[in-house]
């Protein structure tokens, strides 16, 4: 497991449970169903669902919503497949929600 003593991190706002390090943290810029959200390249304590082709509001994309490993809260999701040249960066970043995570010092 992995130390997070004295690095400022995300955690599930449900139950605390740590889910991404700030330093992780690559835009504030997106949306998610409930409103402002953030993509991250790494996220932890998490569990990945079931792949599924998603319409969003750039394009098409295979994605997996991702829970909290610990309270099973929907957090956002992690981009699998971007159909578009222009979006493949989004590959296997994870999209979680800023309404579902707090941050933490």
């Amino acid at each position: 497991m992995e130390d997070y003593v004295d690095r400022p991190l995300y955690s599930c706002r449900n139950c605390q449970n740590p889910i991404a390090l700030r330093t992780d943290l690559l835009s504030k810029n997106f949306i998610g169903k409930s409103g402002p959200a953030y993509m991250f390249v790494h996220a932890m304590n998490i569990i990945v669902g079931q792949k599924v082709d998603r319409k969003l509001m750039t394009g098409l994309y295979t994605v997996a919503d991702i829970y909290c490993s610990n309270c099973g809260e929907t957090l956002g999701w992690k981009y699998v497949r971007a159909y578009e040249v222009r979006d493949k960066f989004k590959e296997g970043k994870f999209i979680i929600e800023r309404a579902k995570i707090a941050k933490e010092y």
